[in-house]
């Protein structure tokens, strides 16, 4: 599980462009889904704050919390732009911060309200998407180019999904293939 840093370090247009599509509207603004208890999924509105450092997400006392407490697993899209259907993907696992310095730095980046019951949980980066559809695309004649960073120190069963062949893929595990039509 790398950091949201280095995954910044490994890939850093990549980090960029999915930070531009998450603080398009200001300091962050996306869906997180998270898994409930049954094993079914659970999306909400969130606004993640990306630092340097990492990619954090407050999250009030709610069953998405209680769901990121039990099992960490999330997945967190960004909201879509007016003027396109570019989308980012990002999806790890989330862990509760609890170091009193790194929460009151991100609290203050992310102006988070100082009395309400939220805890602070920092995102790491197993699998980073994202898509960029041009004008043509609108009218069936383009392609949309797929961008994807898969941790290289992830385990085997953490990565599910099509197999990229070693062949085909690029030097930090991005999928070279051009999507099919």
């Amino acid at each position: 599980m790398a950091s949201w840093s280095e995954f910044a370090a490994d890939e850093p247009r990549l980090a960029d462009e999915i930070r531009l599509l998450l603080q398009q509207y200001g300091p962050g603004f996306g869906y997180l889904a998270t898994v409930r208890a049954d094993g079914g999924p659970r999306v909400h509105p969130v606004s993640p704050v990306i630092t340097d450092d990492g990619l954090y997400c407050f999250v009030i006392d709610s069953p998405k919390r209680r769901d990121l407490e039990r099992d960490g697993r999330y997945a967190l899209h960004s909201f879509p732009p007016e003027e396109s259907d570019d989308e980012a993907y990002v999806a790890g696992r989330a862990h509760p911060v609890t170091d009193p310095a790194t929460v009151a730095r991100v609290a203050g980046i992310g102006r988070a309200a100082p009395h309400v019951d939220w805890r602070l949980f920092e995102f790491t980066v197993d699998v980073a998407m994202l898509t960029r559809r041009d004008q043509a695309a609108h009218l069936g004649a383009g392609r949309p180019q797929v961008r994807v960073w898969l941790d290289p120190q992830a385990t085997a069963p953490a990565r599910r999904g099509p197999a990229v062949p070693e062949g085909r893929r690029g030097r930090h595990g991005f999928d070279t293939r051009r999507p099919a039509a």
